[in-house]
């Protein structure tokens, strides 16, 4: 019932006219067959007692106009219920992705029942709200067609109406069985479905294409699809050889009752005791109520699925908020962000990602987090976005705990560029534009982020600039048959960052790798134009490149999901521990060249300066891989 009452509340609100259009048009459409056989009998009765040709002609007439209402009201009837689906439809889908748009963090993203859930909620607003629609109808159309056929037979034979209606019972019972059984099966399977549309995505997906046939891989993950495809239509085969059974039952139940009926009737007719009327009647009030049971339950058994399927829909739609808030405005920043105490884990399964970290990003300062891979670096950025609550601990915005904020506006005040960052099948405009829908159309600002995150260039060099399609599976407005362009791995990271630079008037810059897939030369101008932009502006910065965060204000250590050190790079590199022995690693890669004198620093090399001693002796722009010279010994890169 709760889903019963969503479901007409949602079809309501999306088409009340053309609901009460159906109401209308099935009402008549349901009397139309009725006053037909009524007016069949009084034809044949006026014929036999000698009725005069006018009071015929009128009955015939009537008959007539029954039929050509019915013929109308059944087209009307396809209309308003094409009509009414895809209105529901539209409204449903919005409510859904308005549902999960709403849900603050990435939890619910990660948990895959609730991918099943989702799946299965996005199936009901696509097909169930439609099957709902016209198995509604249909059903309303099939009651009052069997309320009006009714009538008729209780007038001839109480005992066999009586019957007509027992012998329906079985059938809704098992009905009613079987959904739920079918429903049952849909979710056990849903894994498996799941897991076949992923398997058919990687083999039709032109990112996973070259490794699938550089590694050869497409017949192991054909076998996969199949084998997951195959394991669900088992499920689905032995539900319906189970309803194959039953049903046949019900069908010879149903059969056998009509016949019983047909016999009876036949015989009062030749013993005088029903007119040839009231045969015609009987007999068509017969055959139409048993169509019209079997009508009535085959629509009750898809309006009960599509309830039940419905109410995965019911499920996500009114989903309690995942990351709760007291919906505070978040302030501008004066003062700095604070991590007190805070632990995080993914789940209680996992392991502990963060241990107790306290840290202190200060308004106006860049503080550099660095440490080897898996040591919570990327975690930290999830959490201070608030896409994650600690499990332990807070952070303060200005001393106020980040869940008293309303996200939205929180994040209002954040720029990032993530590490695993998206790659829009959009224009290059407006891949740089949805970083600030505010300035998605003013070209100035979007062309201003582009130019300082070196695409601007690359941007201009497309075959329609900014309006170029970014994408291989999409082709322009007009040009749909043609592809976009694909970019380099380098190139969209350009995007991404001007995405984030977009936002020049958020209080914070989160820079998680910026420049990870960038070219030496791209990676040296990058770095020296963000530092520009961070002189005297609040940042979190993220890297492996050691020497791209050494001029930070504050450099944080993370190691074992704990704050292993702190401070600036030369106090770091007098104390020689974590820092100093991942800053000495790097900086061996960048060596002197034998005849390097007068040579000025790779760009790979910024960063990593030359030891006070080793004056004259200076980096070969082509010089990696090369060893000192045996005249240079103890001349050493400085740490």
């Amino acid at each position: 019932m709760p889903n019963l009452t969503a479901a007409a509340a949602l079809v309501w609100q999306a088409a009340p006219r053309v609901v009460a259009g159906q109401v209308s048009a099935t009402v008549l459409l349901a009397a139309a067959p009725v006053a037909g056989a009524w007016l069949t009998k009084l034809v044949l009765d006026g014929v036999t007692a000698g009725r005069p040709w006018p009071w015929l002609l009128g009955c015939a007439a009537g008959l007539a106009g029954a039929g050509l209402l019915g013929a109308v009201c059944a087209q009307a009837t396809r209309y308003l219920n094409a009509e009414a689906e895809r209105r529901v439809g539209l409204l449903s889908r919005r409510r859904l992705h308005e549902a999960v748009n709403r849900f603050t963090g990435l939890g619910r993203f990660e948990e895959p029942r609730f991918h099943d859930r989702l799946r299965l909620a996005q199936e009901a607003s696509q097909m169930a709200t439609g099957s709902l629609v016209l198995s509604a109808t249909g059903m309303a159309r099939g009651l009052l067609l069997t309320a009006g056929f009714l009538s008729a037979m209780i007038m001839i034979n109480v005992f066999l109406t009586v019957l007509v209606l027992l012998a329906v019972v079985p059938a809704v019972a098992a009905e009613r069985a079987l959904n739920r059984s079918r429903a049952g099966m849909m979710w056990r399977i849903s894994p498996a479905v799941r897991r076949d549309i992923f398997y058919s995505q990687l083999l039709t997906d032109v990112r996973a294409a070259k490794e699938v046939r550089l590694f050869g891989v497409g017949g192991f993950l054909l076998d996969r699809m199949i084998g997951e495809r195959s394991s669900a239509d088992a499920a689905e085969r032995e539900r319906d050889r189970r309803e194959l059974w039953t049903q046949s039952c019900l069908t010879a139940l149903s059969a056998l009752t009509a016949a019983g009926g047909l016999v009876w009737a036949i015989g009062a007719a030749r013993d005088g005791r029903l007119t040839i009327g009231d045969l015609s009647l009987f007999l068509a009030a017969a055959a139409a109520v048993q169509a019209s049971l079997a009508q009535i339950i085959a629509d009750y058994s898809t309006v009960q699925r599509s309830l039940l399927l419905f109410g995965h829909y019911v499920d996500v739609v009114t989903a309690e908020p995942d990351l709760p808030s007291l919906g505070l405005p978040a302030p501008e920043l004066r003062s700095g962000i604070e991590l007190c105490d805070v632990w995080f884990r993914y789940s209680p399964e996992h392991p502990w990602v963060l241990r107790g970290v306290d840290l202190l990003i200060p308004h106006g300062e860049a503080v550099a987090v660095v440490g080897r891979n898996g040591e919570g670096k990327s975690t930290l950025v999830k959490l201070l976005c608030r896409f994650y609550d600690p499990d332990r601990g807070k952070i303060l915005w200005d001393g106020v705990d980040i869940r008293e904020l309303a996200p939205d506006t929180l994040r209002a005040r954040i720029g990032a560029v993530f590490q695993d960052f998206m790659e829009y099948d959009l224009s290059a405009g407006e891949n740089i534009g949805i970083g600030d829908l505010d300035a998605m159309h003013d070209r100035e600002r979007v062309t201003a982020a582009a130019r300082t995150a070196g695409a601007h260039d690359m941007i201009r060099e497309l075959p329609q600039g900014y309006d170029t399609v970014l994408s291989r599976m999409f082709g322009s407005p007009g040009e749909e048959d043609l592809a976009g362009v694909p970019l380099s791995g380098g190139q969209w990271q350009r995007l991404a960052l001007a995405r984030a630079l977009l936002r020049d008037r958020q209080d914070l810059l989160i820079l998680d790798e910026p420049s990870s897939g960038l070219d030496a030369e791209a990676e040296y101008r990058i770095h020296t134009t963000l530092r520009e932009r961070r002189r005297g502006r609040t940042s979190l910065l993220v890297s492996h490149r050691l020497g791209a965060v050494r001029d930070a204000d504050r450099i944080v250590v993370l190691s074992d999901g704990r704050v292993a050190e702190r401070g600036r790079h030369a106090e770091l590199m007098e104390r020689d521990g974590h820092y100093a022995r991942l800053f000495t690693l790097q900086a061996e890669g960048y060596s002197l060249h034998p005849e390097a004198e007068g040579y000025s620093l790779h760009p790979e090399a910024e960063g990593y300066s030359l030891h006070p001693e080793a004056e004259g002796y200076s980096l070969h722009p082509e010089a990696e891989g090369y060893s000192l010279h045996p005249e240079a010994e103890g001349y050493s890169l400085h740490p």
